[in-house]
């Protein structure tokens, strides 16, 4: 197997920030050449390519923060030819002395990308990009109409009993309706009118917060749809779904083959035998997203897939848990999803 360090003269290693940025040039041994600082916008960016270009011979970028602080250096680098590798944020061992600086990091970030069997490519922008913004922002709706219908249901229960009878019992949905239509009297006591003006608020924002909710699946559906069809043609995956996998897997090439994409899904089982005993456990890491992804199309398949329902009965016969068909059903769908995406056009 061919070695980074074989194939560059040296890596920059840059710890990102809001504001400004560090990069580090460490020599293909883990040498420090040099350490500098510039601003994180255009002119910084220039800037730190030109000097890094006066240095002469290959080299690679391991940047740190490349889907947030980082995007802007990431994208200016790979449009300028620039071969740029993802760095996870890394892990800080104990110092005795307690040293810390954005120097530091940067260095470490560099050595890291050298360390590394495997390097990452950064994730693209464009559709991915748009799909990113689309999820995040429809998760904030979902998320807020709960809060906001929470707070509904706790102010029915300790509403006065007169405006209490008119909302006890209905359904959620029900109740978002008849609370945004409920009528202010000046003749009525100020609890209830605090009450009724309290309860349409929380109504009428859960309301809002549905409908675009509804609004923003749609439209990654008709991105997705362009995108991804094969996937979504997939039984039990849905837009939501749909959207977390492309995240995660982003473009073609970028996870190097099925097993490391069931180990980013966190459903690739991590050996755990001793003695006698052969077993595997649970692995409790990678992208919780695409995890959870990955266990809601299990749980659909399961309910409506006729081949997924008949897996599941002969393994149950076979002795195994509901729990362990679980896991054997994500890693299979890993599994095809991975082939799936990286081999459509």
């Amino acid at each position: 197997m061919t070695m980074l360090a074989d194939q560059i003269e040296f890596v920059v290693g840059v710890d990102t920030h809001k504001h400004t940025h560090t990069a580090a040039i460490v020599d293909r041994l883990g040498g420090v050449s040099e350490t500098l600082e510039f601003p994180a916008d255009p002119s910084g960016y220039r800037g730190v390519l030109a000097r890094m270009g006066a240095c002469g011979g290959s080299r690679v970028w391991g940047v740190e923060g490349t889907g947030s602080y980082g995007a802007g250096l990431t994208g200016f680098l790979q449009e300028a030819g620039e071969h740029v590798v993802e760095v996870e944020r890394p892990g800080r061992p104990l110092r005795r002395n307690g040293a810390k600086s954005d120097a530091i990091d940067a260095i470490r970030a560099a050595r890291q990308v050298l360390a590394s069997e495997h390097q990452i490519e950064p994730r693209q922008r464009g559709e991915r990009e748009a799909v990113r913004v689309l999820l995040a922002t429809r998760n904030g709706a979902v998320v807020a109409r709960t809060k906001a219908l929470n707070h509904l249901q706790a102010l029915v229960v300790t509403a006065p009993p007169r405006i209490r009878t008119r909302l006890d019992g209905l359904s959620t949905t029900e109740l978002a309706r008849r609370a945004s239509r409920l009528r202010l009297s000046a003749d009525r006591p100020i609890e209830d009118q605090a009450t009724i003006r309290a309860m349409r608020a929380c109504a009428r924002r859960a309301i809002a917060c549905e409908s675009e909710a509804n609004e923003l699946e749609t439209e990654l559906k008709r991105i997705l749809t362009d995108q991804v069809p094969h996937l979504l043609a997939e039984p039990g995956v849905g837009p939501i779904s749909a959207a977390a996998i492309y995240l995660a897997w982003s473009h073609p090439g970028r996870i190097r083959n099925d097993a490391a994409f069931a180990a980013l899904a966190g459903v690739a089982p991590i050996p755990a035998s001793s003695g006698q005993t052969t077993r595997h456990r649970l692995n409790r890491g990678g992208d919780r997203q695409l995890n959870r992804a990955l266990h809601t199309i299990t749980l659909s398949r399961l309910a409506c897939h006729p081949e997924t329902k008949a897996y599941a009965t002969r393994r149950l016969t076979e002795g195994k848990t509901s729990r362990e068909i679980r896991r054997c059903l994500k890693r299979h769908l890993a599994r095809r999803i991975y082939k799936l995406l990286e081999n459509t056009p």
